[in-house]
């Protein structure tokens, strides 16, 4: 099958002065686009950015073709560049053999040169590839191809395992204010100055009776009106729980989540997971742990209150060794039909308790730590006999296993959603260690890999600094990698990181803004850039979908950043969704909340 994958021009331009500093990368060798057999095109040097004298301007012509001899290789690199929207596909063959096609997406602007690979297998000697336009619009600009070999692995550090940085998009959202929430506090006061925000707010989701739900890590769930407005506290988690709330270390800590029984309106029931110091009772726990995730019922006695009353039982207790990475999110899959297997089945996202760099334990089918787990909470099969694990989960009736896993592999599980149209596919935020932040098409029995893979990279505990290249036989472990994805862009080594981190989002299905439909939009909690790929671009064992940086825009016009928004250079953004599918985005920084209520400009 052929592979492809979108890349940066970084690399390219190293290889081609001849230097790469820091780590190695595999073999490879670059070969300029004019010096290659060009049909239907000229030569042109009027667009900076290119290497060598210049990049091939093809006829904007179906057919249009250019050609190159190489040697062996197992990767082909593509730079070009494409300054208009849409695609400029092209045929790839190899040795007169069709290869696939390649899709060139935009690069936003003619001196925007980015790279598009293709993993093939070229023999010893000298082989001929050339790339063929299909459509009328000819080729895009081409300034050259790099030919690599990562056959077997390789030994070495990759220095930059996605060049390929997001693609700044013509396409914008108009963000109006939505709600302002009150400033809330830590428990215990935070040594880490990250955890001091005005409010810690982290998601929001609608009811059916059209009230609006924040949760905020410090302990309260907020309600609002339809229309936003001033929010109003419906719960007090840390005031129920008491001295045992939990919310002061960790950027997870707290009142991490809610998710409302599909039938609320008429049982009442939602469950939440927060942080306490340990407790005795733990279901499973790492050892020497600080802190425990509770997954917790609460039945109200009027679902139609504006206060919580009623009451709560403990479902699941979780010890982790560490502030970081414990239960994340907990949901109810909007898609399942009433009756179906699916229905009132919860996920709760399990992070490996920042034992993976040292341990197996993501990978121990026998352990919750860096899993999905899928539960019925209104069964009681399970060991502790309040909840209960659904007969068709993936591992069910194995011994030795954990049956409520659904999936396995994780290091951070951050946030996850099910597209609303489409295949009705979930799609989850996985943080990485070092470099990858990546999305993931999540099916049941999925293996994302870590602690030995960071994305589609081998990750080596011995040398948490960098990752290498995949070896030969990678398929006969059966992991699952991203279907779309980015890097840290920091310097070599361990040193700089930049700390950016995903937050999964959403594929739009919403009516008011059909510019964005089958957008899967998302983005980077710290820096706060907004990213969208095309929900029909992330296919598993295919190319990384194109990510595009989404432009934002103020009601009045005005382009401005999540930063300025925020007013911190830190956003602490997290998306959130109605019931009608329309988005918000939010920040800890300052507690406000903004609904996406138009679309500026054209994509990409």
């Amino acid at each position: 099958m052929l592979r492809i994958r979108t890349w940066a021009a970084g690399l390219a331009a190293l290889l081609a002065a001849g230097v790469l500093a820091g780590p190695a990368t595999a073999a490879s060798t670059l070969y300029e686009a004019e010096n290659a057999t060009i049909v239907s095109g000229v030569v042109e040097s009027n667009h900076a950015g290119f290497t060598g004298t210049g990049f091939v301007n093809s006829t904007n012509a179906t057919g249009s073709a250019i050609e190159f001899s190489v040697g062996s290789g197992t990767t082909l690199s593509f730079r070009y560049a494409l300054g208009v929207a849409g695609e400029r596909p092209a045929t790839l063959t190899v040795n007169g053999v069709a290869q696939g096609t390649l899709p060139f997406p935009s690069t936003g602007t003619w001196t925007g040169w980015a790279s598009q690979q293709a993993a093939v297998t070229l023999p010893a000697g000298t082989s001929t590839v050339r790339i063929t336009a299909t459509t009328s619009g000819g080729l895009a600009n081409i300034d050259s191809l790099t030919v690599g070999d990562t056959s077997g692995g390789g030994s070495d550090p990759i220095a930059d395992p996605i060049p390929q940085s997001p693609i700044p998009s013509g396409l914008g959202l108009e963000l109006t204010e939505f709600a302002q929430f009150p400033k809330s506090d830590p428990v215990p006061a935070p040594t880490d100055e990250r955890l001091i925000r005005h409010a810690r707010i982290n998601y929001l989701g609608q009811l059916p009776d059209g009230r609006t739900y924040v949760p905020d890590l410090n302990g309260k769930l907020y309600m609002l009106p339809p229309g936003g407005g001033t929010p109003a506290a419906y719960l007090d988690v840390k005031a129920v729980v008491g001295s045992a709330f939990f919310s002061g270390r960790g950027m997870g800590s707290g009142f991490g989540f809610v998710a409302f029984d599909p039938q609320f309106a008429s049982n009442g029931r939602f469950y939440t997971v927060h942080s306490e110091t340990p407790q005795s009772g733990a279901d499973w726990t790492q050892s020497s742990p600080v802190v425990q995730s509770v997954l917790t019922e609460w039945t109200a006695n009027n679902p139609a209150a504006s206060v919580f009353q009623g009451t709560r039982r403990q479902l699941m207790r979780i010890g982790f060794a560490n502030y970081i990475h414990a239960i994340q999110q907990i949901d109810f899959n909007p898609g399942a039909a009433p009756g179906s297997a699916e229905y009132g089945k919860l996920y709760v996202a399990v992070g490996d308790g920042g034992r993976g760099t040292s341990t197996t334990d993501p990978q121990n089918k026998a352990l919750p730590f860096g899993k999905l787990l899928r539960i019925d909470p209104r069964g009681n099969n399970s060991a502790n006999h309040r909840y209960g694990v659904p007969s068709d989960n993936p591992f069910a009736g194995q011994p030795g296993v954990l049956t409520e896993i659904y999936a396995l592999g994780m290091r951070d599980p951050h946030r996850f959603s099910w597209d609303r149209g489409g295949a009705k596919r979930m799609f989850l935020g996985h943080i990485g260690e070092h470099d990858i932040e990546g999305v993931y098409d999540v099916r049941a029995g999925d293996n994302f890999g870590w602690s030995e893979r960071e994305g589609a990279f081998v990750f080596k505990r011995d040398d948490p600094c960098y990752l290498y290249p995949l070896p030969a036989d990678d398929a006969t472990y059966g992991y699952d990698y991203p279907v779309a994805a980015y890097d840290h862009n920091g310097p070599p080594g361990c040193t700089g990181d930049l700390g950016r981190a995903v937050v999964g989002g959403f594929v739009y299905r919403g009516g008011a803004l059909p510019a964005l439909a089958g957008k899967y939009v998302f983005g980077d909690i710290v820096q706060g850039w907004v990213y969208y790929t095309d929900e029909a671009r992330m296919q598993r064992g295919a190319a990384l979908a194109p990510l595009y940086e989404l432009k934002l825009f103020t009601p009045s016009g005005t382009q401005v950043s999540m930063q300025t928004l925020a007013g911190d250079d830190r956003v602490d953004l997290r998306f959130g969704q109605d019931s009608a599918g329309e988005l918000y985005l939010m920040s800890k920084a300052n507690g406000k909340v903004w609904k996406v209520t138009g679309v500026r400009g054209t994509a990409p």
